[in-house]
């Protein structure tokens, strides 16, 4: 069995940005010949981590570090530009609040929808099933369309979901930057529970606090580059004497 979960080697991505947008198709036809300027974003350059099986791992840094552009590499929703990553697991992502959910649809429509998407068979989507709105706290909605549930609401049921499915590797991105603080207590017990079973869990946090509470390592990173990984307190208090951050 390989040691490690998550390995990543050199990894870079680079975003161009449009200076100036056209969104309408009138201004296209006033100005065909008018070039768009693009400003390139390097979101991560050359990072280099490997998160050991079994291994609660905090990522931390200011608002457009490259947190964010790790994980959805780490979980292949990006390619990177350059450099390689090595996932030795099975993988569920929590990256972004609502992402694969059909808005006009139910709650019971997006489980079944999900589960299946994620790997569950109907059978065991069945089972699951009512496990799923008992935690999202969210059995009267069932048969709510999503576009009207809050982004509370949103958040409980694609974290139900997440950590229904089978997983050896799950990734949390800000997956306490919108719930109250009884879904947080819910998302803890959560969290031992996974530490308990061996689950390996990458944790993208502005919540220091929380970060030092379940991490056992956390890396810092800042416009785009690897500042520091190591214990989760010395990495959080490296966080702290570089920036005013909230306790």
């Amino acid at each position: 069995m390989k040691e490690y979960a998550i390995e990543a080697f050199g990894v870079s991505k680079t975003f161009s940005i449009p200076h100036e947008l056209r969104g309408r198709l009138k201004e296209y036809f006033a100005n065909p010949f008018r070039r768009t300027t693009y400003e390139q974003n390097e979101a991560l350059r050359d990072v280099h981590l490997a998160v050991r099986r079994g291994e609660f791992f905090g990522v931390i840094g200011p608002n457009g570090s490259g947190k964010s552009t790790l994980l959805k590499i780490i979980a292949g929703i990006f390619r990177a530009d350059s450099g390689e990553v090595r996932i030795h697991g099975q993988l569920s992502p929590f990256i972004e609040l609502g992402v694969g959910f059909n808005l006009e649809l139910s709650a019971r429509d997006n489980i079944q929808i999900n589960g299946t998407l994620m790997g569950l068979t109907r059978r065991q989507l069945a089972s699951k099933f009512d496990a799923i709105l008992a935690f999202a706290e969210l059995e009267r909605f069932v048969d709510q369309q999503l576009k009207n549930y809050s982004s509370g609401m949103l958040l409980r049921l694609a974290y139900s979901i997440a950590i229904q499915v089978p997983f050896d590797i799950l990734l949390l991105d800000e997956v306490l930057a919108v719930g109250d603080a009884s879904f947080q207590e819910k998302c803890f017990e959560t969290f031992e529970e996974m530490r308990r079973d061996g689950k390996t869990v990458v944790f993208v946090s502005h919540d220091l606090a929380s970060v030092e509470r379940f991490c056992d390592r956390a890396m810092l990173l800042d416009h785009g580059l690897l500042q520091g990984i190591g214990p989760a307190d010395e990495i959080t208090s490296l966080y702290r004497d570089r920036e005013v951050v909230p306790l």
